[in-house]
Formats: C-alpha cells, sequence, structure tokens
C-alpha cells in the first residue's frame, strides 16, 4: 500500500522517506510531499487543491541517501549500531520513496491533497494550513530587570496556520565579545556563539555533535569588557532553538513552539543579572535546587556489560580487590531477562497473569543458572564495600510473546492504560531502533507508575540494591502522543527522562534506601535526581576531548553529579595512553567510572578494566598507573564529599569551568578543556596523543609540554610544590602518571597529603613505554 505519514515518525532530525517536508508549510517556502509503495508501482501522482484550485502532478522516483539513517551506522561495531542498521533496513526494505516537491504557497491559503498509485492504492487525503510569520498571535513574557534593555524591540514574530499559533521567534543583544555557555549537556563546544543548536531529548548513539540527551533552554552570556553578566531560561518543555550569533553577530535568536491548541499561546522568559554564578543560582533557584547524592558515589565505579553471571561479578571484584585498586561501586547491566526487566535472567516463577508484583520468595534461582543466589551475591558485595546498581529501561517490549510474563505484563498495560498513548487511544509503541514497538510506561499515571515501580520492589527490599542505572530515557517521539496528565507529547516529552529518574527515586527513598540514579538523559529539573553519566562514546581522542565538554557544558546548567565512561565504551579498546589520559580526567571529576559494550563474547576481550588493557597491550605498567589514580581518588573523598554539600549549598557546579570563577579573564577560553573542581583544585587535563603533548610515542624522553593557564591567584603544582603567581600561562612535562592539577595556595597545607603518594617511585620504577 501507499503510504504517507505528514510527521513522519517524530524522529527529531531525520527527514525521512514518507512524510511532509516541512511538516508545516510556510507562506512563500517550497513544501515537498513524499510518499513511499511497495516494489513495482510504476507511478505515484498527487491530488493537489490549494483553495479554490485543484491540480494533479506526478511524483519522481528519489533516493533517501543518508536521510533514513538513524543514530547508528554499519561502520559502528557494537550492538546498538547493529540494531540501528537494522531498523532501518527493515524500514526501507522492498518500498520505493516518491516526491514532489511544491514552489511557495500564499499566505493563508489552505492546502488539501492525496496520492494515487498506479497498483490502485490510495491515501486519505489530508488538510493542512499554509503558515506564516505574523507580528501578533501569541503573548510573550519577559521576566527580570534586564529584559528591556536584552529584547530587540520589533524582533518577536509568531508562525500562525489558521487559528493555530504555531511557534514564537525574537531576539536578544549578544553584546561583542560575550561568550554564551549552557544550554544542557552539549559535546561540541563549552562556548556556543556562532553556532546553531536546538533543546530537544534525543538519543545519538556516540558521536553526538550538536545533539544531546540532556538539553536545558538554559544559558549565561559571560560579560564583555565594561558589560554586566547575564542568562536566561526558556519556561517551557516544548522544543526550542537557538541561533547564538551565527546569522547575525550582534543577535541571539530564539525560537520556540507552543501549544497550538491554546486560543492565546503564550511564552515565559526569565533573565537574570550578574556574573555566572549569580546567575547559575538564581535558575536554580527557579527550578529547584541540586540534591546531594550519598558520599559513595564518589568512589571508583566498575562496570561491563559482559559481565553477566554472578560468577563474573565476583570474579572482578575479586581481581579488583587482589591488584590492590580501591573501588566502590559496580554497576551490571546484563542482569535480568531483557524481557520484563524486573527479573534476573534465568529465575523461575509462576506468571502473574495482571502482572502483580513478585517479592524474593517467589522466584527459584537453578544453581547451574547466572544469576544463582542474587541476595547473596548483594550481601557478598556489600561485605567487600561495594555498591551495586541494576540497569533498567522504561520499555516493556512486545516483541518476546513466547515470555508467557512479559506477554501478561503487555495484556495489562494496554488493557488498563498504563502507558503513553497516540493520538487515537491506542498504546505507544517505541518508533525507535532500541526495542522497537516496546510500551512505555507513562510516569504521570499515578496507578501505571505505581504498578511498574512495586514490580521491582523486592531488588530494593530484599535484595538490598543500592540503585539503578536508568538508561534510555529518549524514546518518547512525536508531538501527538498523549499522557496521563492531559499533555501532549510536545509538551512531555522532553521531561519524561526527569520523571523516569524521579520515580525511581522515589522507590529508592520508600524502600529506606538513599535514592541514586546514573541516568544518560534528561532536561531541566534533573539536578534533582542524581546521578548523569555522557552516554555511549567510542574510544578516541576526539570522543574524550567531547566528554569534558560534555561535562562542563552539564554542570553550567545546574547537573553538578555527573561522569562517564572513561576513554570510551564501544569498539576497540583504546590505546595505554587514551586510557591512562582519560582515567587521570575521570579521577578528578564527580564520579570515576569504566564500562565497556557487549562485545558478544567474542575474543580478544574489549573488556576495559586496567588489566585486560594492560594484557591485550603487553605493558604491566598501565595497570600500576591505574592503581596509583584510584588510590588518589580514594584519598580524595573528604575533600569530594565536602566539596559536594558546599556546591549544593551554593548552587555552584562541582566541577565547572573557569568562567565562574574568573568570568572577565578573556585568556581562559583559550582553555576550554580546564576546570575547577572544588574550590582549590584546577585541574587541566591532557586531551591530546602523546606526540603533541609533553611525551615522544617510545615514552623514553619528554616530549613537546602541555600547556597550562593559571588565572589569578597564587597556585601550587600539586606534585612538585612548586608556587606560581597567576594570571601566567606556562608549559609543564606531562608524564602519564601524572596530569596537571595545581592548588589554590591557601589551601595547600590542608591537602598536601592528598598528593603525597609513596607509590610514584615506584610506579616510575616499571618497565614498558609508559612509566620510562
Amino acid at each position: 500500500m501507499i503510504r504517507h505519514r505528514p510527521f513522519g515518525r517524530g524522529h527529531a532530525y531525520t527527514v525521512e522517506a514518507d512524510q511532509r517536508v516541512p511538516p508545516w508549510p510556510v507562506a512563500g517556502e517550497p513544501v515537498e510531499l513524499r510518499v513511499t509503495t511497495p516494489a513495482g508501482v510504476v507511478g505515484v501522482t498527487l491530488d493537489l487543491e490549494v483553495d479554490d484550485h485543484s491540480t494533479s502532478l506526478p511524483l519522481a522516483r528519489f533516493e533517501p541517501a543518508g536521510e533514513m539513517r538513524e543514530a547508528g551506522s554499519a561502520a559502528d561495531d557494537g550492538h546498538l549500531a547493529a540494531a540501528a542498521a537494522a531498523a532501518a533496513a527493515t524500514d526501507r526494505r522492498g518500498r520505493q520513496p516518491w516526491r514532489v516537491r511544491i514552489a511557495g504557497l500564499p499566505e493563508a491559503s489552505l492546502l488539501r491533497y492525496r496520492f494515487r498509485a498506479s497498483d490502485g492504492s490510495t491515501t486519505r487525503w489530508h488538510q493542512v494550513a499554509v503558515a506564516s510569520w505574523q507580528s501578533t498571535g501569541g503573548r510573550l513574557v519577559g521576566i527580570g530587570p534586564g529584559w528591556a534593555d536584552r529584547a530587540i524591540p520589533g524582533s518577536v514574530e509568531y508562525l500562525v496556520a489558521d487559528r493555530a499559533i504555531l511557534r514564537v521567534r525574537f531576539a536578544l543583544r549578544l553584546d561583542d565579545g560575550a561568550h554564551v555557555v549552557g544550554f544542557g549537556e552539549r559535546f561540541d563546544s563549552l562556548d556556543q556563539r556562532g553556532r546553531r543548536l536546538d533543546a530537544v531529548v534525543f538519543e545519538q548513539y556516540k558521536s553526538q555533535g550538536t545533539r544531546t540527551y540532556l538539553p536545558v533552554p538554559f544559558a549565561i552570556v559571560t560579560p564583555a569588557s565594561g558589560t554586566r553578566g547575564w542568562g536566561f531560561h526558556v519556561r517551557t518543555s516544548r522544543r526550542t532553538w537557538y541561533d547564538v550569533g551565527a546569522t547575525r553577530p550582534d543577535r541571539l535568536m530564539v525560537e520556540a513552539a507552543l501549544d497550538p491548541t491554546a486560543d492565546l499561546p503564550s511564552l515565559e522568559v526569565a533573565l537574570y543579572d550578574g556574573d555566572p554564578g549569580a546567575v547559575l543560582a538564581a535558575f536554580l533557584g527557579d527550578v529547584g535546587r541540586p540534591v546531594l547524592p550519598p558520599p559513595w558515589i564518589f568512589r571508583l565505579w566498575m562496570s561491563g556489560n559482559e559481565w553477566n553471571t554472578e560468577a563474573r561479578i565476583r570474579a572482578e571484584v575479586e581481581r579488583t580487590i587482589a591488584e590492590r585498586i580501591p573501588a566502590g561501586v559496580v554497576v551490571v547491566e546484563a542482569w535480568s531477562d531483557e524481557t520484563t526487566f524486573a527479573a534476573f535472567r534465568d529465575a523461575e516463577y509462576e506468571v502473574h497473569p495482571d502482572g502483580a508484583p513478585h517479592r524474593l520468595s517467589d522466584f527459584r534461582f537453578p544453581a547451574d543458572g547466572a544469576w544463582p543466589d542474587p541476595k547473596g551475591l548483594v550481601d557478598w558485595l556489600h561485605e567487600q564495600d561495594f555498591k551495586i546498581l541494576l540497569w533498567q529501561v522504561p520499555l516493556l517490549r512486545t516483541d518476546v510473546r513466547a515470555d508467557p510474563q512479559a506477554a501478561a505484563d503487555e495484556a495489562t498495560m494496554s488493557a488498563r492504560g498504563y502507558g503513553i498513548r497516540e493520538a487515537d487511544g491506542r498504546p505507544y509503541r517505541n518508533r525507535g531502533w532500541w526495542f522497537p514497538r516496546a510500551l512505555m510506561p507513562d510516569w504521570t499515571n499515578v496507578e501505571g507508575t505505581s504498578w511498574w515501580l512495586e514490580k521491582r520492589r523486592y531488588l530494593v527490599e530484599e535484595v538490598g540494591i543500592d540503585g539503578f542505572k536508568t538508561d534510555g530515557g529518549e524514546h518518547a517521539w512525536g508531538d501527538d502522543l498523549r499522557y496521563a496528565d492531559g499533555r501532549r507529547g510536545d509538551e512531555a516529552n522532553n521531561e519524561y527522562p526527569v520523571r523516569y529518574a524521579a520515580a525511581y527515586h522515589e522507590l529508592m527513598r520508600s524502600g529506606g534506601r538513599d535514592p541514586v540514579t546514573f541516568s544518560r538523559a534528561g532536561f531541566t529539573g534533573a539536578a534533582h535526581v542524581p546521578c548523569h553519566w555522557a552516554g555511549d562514546e567510542n574510544s578516541s581522542w576526539q570522543a574524550f576531548r567531547a566528554s569534558v565538554t560534555a561535562g562542563l557544558t552539564a554542570a553550567t546548567s545546574g547537573v553538578f553529579f555527573w561522569g562517564w565512561d572513561l576513554a570510551g565504551f564501544s569498539g576497540e579498546i583504546p590505546d595505554p595512553e587514551l586510557y591512562l589520559r582519560s582515567t587521570a580526567m575521570a579521577c578528578f571529576c564527580p564520579i570515576m567510572q569504566y564500562h565497556s559494550e557487549f562485545n558478544h563474547q567474542r575474543q580478544p576481550s574489549r573488556d576495559r578494566t586496567p588489566w585486560n588493557i594492560a594484557a591485550r597491550h603487553h605493558d604491566p605498567s598501565v595497570l600500576a598507573v591505574f592503581r596509583r589514580f584510584a588510590r588518589l581518588r580514594e584519598r580524595l573523598l573528604p575533600y569530594l564529599e565536602r566539596a559536594a554539600a558546599e556546591s549544593v549549598a551554593l548552587r555552584r557546579p562541582l566541577m565547572r569551568p573557569l568562567l565562574f570563577d574568573w568570568p572577565a579573564d578573556d585568556r581562559s577560553w583559550s582553555y576550554p578543556y580546564q576546570y575547577l573542581l572544588g574550590d582549590a583544585l584546577l585541574v587541566a587535563p591532557v586531551v591530546e596523543p602523546s606526540e603533541r603533548a609533553g611525551q615522544d610515542p617510545d615514552g623514553a624522553t619528554p616530549g613537546r609540554p602541555w600547556a597550562v593557564y593559571l588565572p589569578e591567584g597564587e597556585w601550587v603544582d600539586a606534585w612538585t610544590g612548586e608556587r606560581l603567581d597567576g594570571p601566567v600561562e606556562i608549559e609543564r612535562a606531562v608524564p602519564l602518571d601524572e596530569i596537571p592539577v595545581y592548588v589554590a595556595a591557601d589551601a595547600w597545607a590542608r591537602l598536601q597529603a592528598i598528593f603525597e603518594d609513596a607509590d610514584h617511585r615506584a610506579v616510575r620504577r616499571l618497565p614498558g613505554r609508559i612509566a620510562r
């Protein structure tokens, strides 16, 4: 049959082969109408009515090229990428794409059309009003004393289609020399000036570019010489777009989706005056203060997606202890049946037809199964002073009907309306490539949320786990979705990952535990539900730099307790230098953790454990240097705990770019990867390979030193004790067992012992290319 979906699947970025482009035609601009047909169709005709004029037009065959490609690509070597490629291939298999382009349509016209194929199939008639930008239509409310100075008169326009007000756009004055930071977690640049971007929650599998899991419609504008700093928050959960001086250097253009069903849609924009710290504090005062997680989150986290049995978890922890590497958290991803996501793989139990929760006593764990004694494993981990998190996704698979409990859960969710719904009331089924057609729980449905969480309560109250890795909060696609609280997808989808993590926080809290989640997605309010990580990335220097940027921009947007998969989790293992430079940086960020992607049990192993990296590269010094940084991290715990409490109390990021403390120092922008960790430590991670930074490829002799900028103040080199006065740019040798760290002089006496490492000289005496 012939297929045309005016809005596609709701994919935020892909222009698909059967949609209307753009979804809302704009007067004076071309519109393209697309369909797909089965193979063998030799022609497609468009019947078109524009107001009182009718015509028929032939469609042309075309090749969508990369337009239908999803988040991964066939070149990627991970199971997620393979799923993406398969999903795209399935969507295109055996279907022919057709399109026709129509020249600019007149303002206020009504477009009505259908398609007819040579095989006799037709679509229904579609109707859409042509939109135009007008100076009136909605209501823009500027809040704050700086609005009159910043808003450019006459720049406010509304996109109007018939009686629906679709969007608003306006301009804010942008001073020469000012920098713009924020907009949530961003991977492409700390300073967004000169760029175009948007704010929509999206799962981009590696190489995020301008896309992000965790957008926030908030930004800070640092002061140029002689001006005051300021910032703004677009108070909406709908999608927003920004042109940050890209089109006109003196203007920051903001565009926001509005409620098309409202008679007089409005948008509030709050402006804040002051330096970056004051602006962020004011923003967090509006949306809610960050929450302080328990102090154990600052210990080393361990994870591997192939650690999928109780025996493997015990072996990895025992190896860690045997290697004298202090660690404190194990994240177990591949623990569940991956159908219900609530039962351990291999567990035997009676099916509950209504999806009612099971208790621990309901399960039988075979002695020869993957998880013979989950409770015993957790108790053992706690005895070893380890915490444990279990992986989750907010999806219920519907392609596993052979699993009777999953089938019963699907029937219950559908019958009771516990999931997100389509506009026509049918259950929404995941439109993305990861677990396609899965049901998604609706966190605004109180009864449905309770039903979902109660199925996991035994994990908290009886098994005794310490938190959840709340993965995959990005799968609500489509403005037309419906939620139990009455909202549409255009308003509620971006908030989904925050509500998801909050639901699990409440489960932990009600089970008597300090709540901890580890999420990659979020939006405004994510600070309430720590912690977060930067999502999926390759093992590359480029990804390393992007991840540092992600951490600093997340912090600038209010997400303080953040980490990343050090040295990347996907693809071939990193080389020793990338691994250890990343380890050093992770030692000095809020959460230090390593993780590796599923490798289908192929050999050699791609685990990111330090002993596997050392063995694969035949270099024992990798393990010794990693041990040194892990021990240093353990000595940093009291400092991190105290700094985190101050950070939350003052609404000031724990890990923050230099602009917060020296907003008028323009030289710091030449060092975008440097940051403060708390008030006392300045960190300058080495983010380039050895031929450009401090060591020759063979490791035998010092190479080019690493450039470091020390802003105003007195600083002490943490490793040598050398005192320096800033502002000053210096070059420093950077052997692989060190990272440039400078201590504020007034804190040196208190922190000196942290860096007095008895293992340092022993590491330097080890054979190998790294430690010579």
